[in-house]
C-alpha cells in the first residue's frame, strides 16, 4: 500500500501544474514590472493559492489528535470453532492500518494531556475491509448514542470564554452516574499512558461472531501490548505536554523507522450466544466489562506494526474507520453505542472527506468492488455503463438473500426510550469501585485521590462539586471522604490541563 495514490514522476525534475503542464515558475508570481500588480491570468499563481485555502479537511470531532502505522495481523490460534471470518483463521496473515488518538484534544493539543486514547483498526481481509474502532479502556462513559454528542460537547470549550471547563466536564459526568467506570480509569494511570506502544487497545463494545455451521457467540476484543504497559505520573505528562506536543507520535514513528516494531497479542472474551439472556451483567452495556473468571481469554492471534505512512496527510487525516464495515463471520450486538456509531462515524466521514471518501487509497478494500452506490463528489472509480439500479437483466450481480441474518439476534417488545433492563450487577458503581478497592494498590488509589481533587479544585462550583463528592463516595466510601478532605482543605496539585484537569 506504500504506493497508493503516489504518483509515478515525483521525482521528475520539472514541476507541474494540476493539469500536468510545465508549472512556470514556483518562486515568482506573474507581475506588470518587477514593482507591478499581479495579472488575474497567472492561472498557476491562483491554482496554488486557490487549493492552498483548501488545503485541510475539518479535523474530527472527536479523537482530531492521532497519528498511526501499518502492519501486519497473524491469526496463530484455531478459533474457526467461533467465527468463519478469513481473517481470523489459523495462519491467515492480514495487512492493517492502526491510528491512535486523544479524544477531547483539537488537532494541536498536546499528546500527552490526560485523556482516553483511541485505538483505530482497519483490516485489509480477503472479505473486504473489516474496521475495529475502540479505546485504551475496555469501557466507555455513556451507554447509549444520544448522549455522545453531549458528552464530547461537555469536554470541549466554553461557549462564551473558548476555554475548557472542569466544572462542565464534572456537571456532565455526575448527572450521568454510568461515566463512573470510565472516569474511574480516566483518572488512573491509564489516563496518562507513556507511549502509546505501552498501552493496551480494547474493542470495549461486544460482538457477535459466527462460524462456518452458524452458531452465533458474542465476543469482546483485547489488544495487549508485549512492550509492557507504563505510563506517566502528572508531573511528568506536564513537563512533556510543555516539551514535546507531539511526543507520542513521534515515539510511534522513530521506534519504528529504527525497526522496533510494535506489537500486540489480540485474545477475546468469548460468551456462548443464550447466555446473553439471563448473564447477571447486560453483556451489551458499553459501561461494563465481563470478569474474567466468567469469560477467560481465548488468545487469537499478533498484531505488529512495522512500516511508517509515506505521506500523513493521505494515509492517516484520510483514514475513515467505522465500527460498521463487518466481513461475514463478524457482526455487531444490540448494544445501542455500537448500533449508533456504525451509522455515525461512516457518515461523520462523508461531512469531512467526502461523499466518495471510501474511494481513498487508504480506504479501498483489497478485493473488487461492485457497488450500487454512484456519482457524488469526486467519485473517481465507476463502473462504466453498467445498469445503476438492481434488480437488472443484463447480468451485473446484485444481492438478493432472505430469511434469517447468519449475524443476527432476536428482538422484541414495545417501542421504548430508557436504558437497557436493569439485572442483579447492573449498577453503575460496583465495577468502578471494584477497580479502586480490588485493582489498585495504595500508591494507585493515593495517585487517583491527587488527580480527581486537582481536577475539582481547577474551578468546579456548587453545586456540582457536592455532587462530585457523592459520586466518588458511591464509587468507593474512602477514596470519596480523601476527594472531599484534600478539596475542602485546599491541598491539592492542580495538573496539567487535559480532560478533567483544567
Amino acid at each position: 500500500m506504500s504506493d497508493q495514490g503516489k504518483p509515478e514522476n515525483i521525482n521528475a525534475v520539472q514541476s507541474t501544474t494540476g493539469a500536468g503542464a510545465p508549472a512556470p515558475s514556483d518562486r515568482n508570481s506573474l507581475t506588470i514590472g518587477a514593482d507591478g500588480p499581479i495579472l488575474l491570468h497567472d492561472v498557476h499563481f491562483l491554482e496554488q493559492m486557490a487549493h492552498f485555502n483548501r488545503e485541510k479537511v475539518p479535523e474530527r470531532q472527536p479523537h482530531a489528535k492521532g497519528a498511526g502505522a501499518f502492519g501486519l495481523f497473524e491469526t496463530t490460534e484455531d478459533v474457526s470453532a467461533y467465527t468463519r471470518a478469513a481473517l481470523f483463521q489459523k495462519g491467515a496473515t492480514t495487512e492493517m492500518l492502526a491510528r491512535f488518538s486523544t479524544v477531547a484534544g483539537e488537532m494541536g493539543s498536546p499528546d500527552t494531556w490526560r485523556d482516553v486514547r483511541g485505538f483505530s483498526l482497519k483490516f485489509y481481509t480477503a472479505e473486504g475491509n473489516y474496521d475495529l474502532v475502540g479505546n485504551n479502556t475496555p469501557i466507555f462513559f455513556v451507554r447509549d448514542p444520544m448522549k455522545f454528542p453531549h458528552f464530547i460537547r461537555s469536554q470541549k470549550r466554553l461557549a462564551d470564554s473558548g476555554l475548557r471547563d472542569n466544572h462542565m466536564q464534572w456537571d456532565f459526568w455526575t448527572n450521568n452516574p454510568e461515566s463512573a467506570h470510565q472516569v474511574t480509569y480516566l483518572m488512573g494511570a491509564r489516563g496518562l499512558p507513556r507511549t502509546w506502544r505501552n498501552m493496551n487497545g480494547y474493542g470495549s463494545h461486544t460482538y457477535m461472531w459466527v462460524n462456518a455451521a452458524g452458531e452465533r457467540f458474542w465476543v469482546k476484543y483485547h489488544f495487549h501490548t508485549e512492550q509492557g504497559m507504563a505510563f506517566f505520573t502528572n508531573a511528568e505528562a506536564a513537563a512533556m505536554a510543555g516539551a514535546d506536543a507531539d511526543f507520542h507520535r513521534r515515539d510511534l514513528f522513530d521506534a519504528i523507522a529504527r525497526g522496533d516494531h510494535p506489537s500486540w497479542i489480540l485474545s477475546v472474551q468469548i460468551m456462548p450466544y443464550e447466555d446473553a439472556r439471563t448473564y447477571r451483567i447486560n453483556p451489551f452495556d458499553l459501561t461494563k466489562t465481563w470478569p474474567h473468571a466468567d469469560y477467560p481469554l481465548v488468545r487469537v492471534g499478533r498484531m505488529v506494526l512495522n512500516r511508517n505512512p509515506e505521506n500523513f496527510f493521505a494515509q492517516i487525516e484520510q483514514a475513515a474507520f467505522s465500527p460498521g464495515n463487518t466481513v461475514p463471520g463478524i457482526g455487531l450486538s444490540p448494544d445501542k453505542m455500537l448500533l449508533g456509531r456504525a451509522f455515525a462515524y461512516n457518515d461523520a466521514q462523508r461531512n469531512r472527506i467526502g461523499t466518495n471518501f471510501h474511494q481513498l487509497p487508504v480506504n479501498q478494500p483489497k478485493v473488487p468492488v461492485n457497488s450500487y452506490m454512484f456519482d457524488g463528489q469526486m467519485a473517481y472509480h465507476h463502473s462504466g455503463s453498467a445498469p445503476t439500479y438492481a434488480p437488472n437483466s443484463v447480468g451485473r450481480p446484485w444481492a438478493d438473500a432472505t430469511g434469517p441474518v447468519p449475524e443476527g439476534w432476536e428482538a422484541d417488545g414495545a417501542m421504548v426510550r430508557s436504558a437497557y433492563t436493569l439485572r442483579a450487577d447492573d449498577d453503575d458503581f460496583t465495577q468502578p469501585g471494584t477497580l479502586v478497592r480490588e485493582v489498585m494498590d495504595d500508591a494507585q488509589r493515593a495517585a487517583l485521590v491527587e488527580t480527581v481533587a486537582g481536577s475539582l479544585l481547577g474551578g468546579v462550583r456548587e453545586p456540582v462539586l457536592s455532587r462530585a463528592f457523592d459520586y466518588w463516595k458511591s464509587i468507593d466510601p474512602e477514596t470519596g471522604r480523601r476527594i472531599e478532605q484534600k478539596v475542602r482543605g485546599g491541598v491539592a496539585t492542580k495538573p496539567a490541563e487535559g480532560m478533567g484537569e483544567g
